[in-house]
């Protein structure tokens, strides 16, 4: 059984990390999977949505796998391993379709570190998170802290990786770590009407709305509003734009 399922269904994929005995941690067999699907997915230009969860229900992601990663002991070989996972989430940040993670369970280190790196999440009011990586010592290293402070803000986002406090999943709603809460019979269905409800966004204008939020985050705010401007009118002048426009007014003729 491999250890990161995928299905897939119309526009959508639907990958799952199934380690029960390691509570459904990364190790590098996980990141050899992550790597291919994602090759597959960029290869494939009908690809709009990719979900991710955890097999079962009592973990999405407990984070790296400990036993695995022990054996590397050098600056150098933490450093190539965390860059490798770096990689991999910066690559999901930046793809052309939308992720979403499906977060069925408990969430610990660089379980958070990956939710994060996830354009939406949807959690089961059952799930809890939290950054442990000061347990062993050290900071999140796979984009961790980056994206938590950009998520939540500096303080909050200090608190959390010091305290290594619990985070409830209303909690996580209420700050923005996550979009959605359902209940967890309900979860995955909920999951999928909301993929199927994103789907519906073609892959180049799924890439150039991620390019726009960020070039927002990074540029002074004149920039940004004359980029916005430059790619609304690109798009306008497009056949895609023109062909939805017809259907909507055929539509409202009815």
């Amino acid at each position: 059984m491999a250890v990161v399922e995928v299905k897939k269904k119309k526009h959508i994929y639907w990958a799952e990390i199934n380690r029960p005995d390691s509570n459904n941690s990364i190790d590098f067999e996980v990141m050899d999977m992550l790597e291919k699907l994602l090759d597959e997915m960029e290869k494939n230009n009908h690809i709009r949505v990719l979900v991710f969860s955890g097999a079962g229900q009592d973990y999405f992601v407990s984070g790296g796998n400990i036993k695995a990663f022990s054996s590397l002991k050098t600056e150098e070989e933490g450093r190539e391993m965390a860059s490798r996972m770096a990689s991999i989430l910066e690559r999901l940040e930046n793809n052309r379709f939308w992720t979403l993670a499906c977060v069925n369970g408990e969430v610990y280190g660089g379980g958070c570190e990956l939710l994060l790196a996830f354009d939406f999440a949807i959690a089961s009011k059952t799930a809890t998170f939290a950054f442990t990586q000061s347990r062993l010592g050290i900071p999140p290293g796979w984009g961790g802290v980056t994206r938590l402070v950009e998520r939540v803000g500096r303080s909050r986002a200090l608190e959390w990786l010091g305290s290594n406090q619990t985070i409830s999943s209303d909690d996580a709603l209420q700050t923005g770590l996550i979009n959605k809460l359902s209940i967890t019979s309900e979860l995955r269905r909920n999951t999928w009407e909301w993929a199927l409800e994103l789907s519906r966004v073609e892959p180049d204008l799924i890439e150039e709305l991620k390019k726009g939020s960020k070039y927002a985050l990074d540029a002074p705010r004149d920039e940004s509003l004359k980029r916005e401007l430059d790619q609304f009118a690109r798009f306008w002048g497009t056949n895609q734009h023109h062909e939805k426009v017809a259907d909507y007014l055929a539509r409202s003729r009815k």
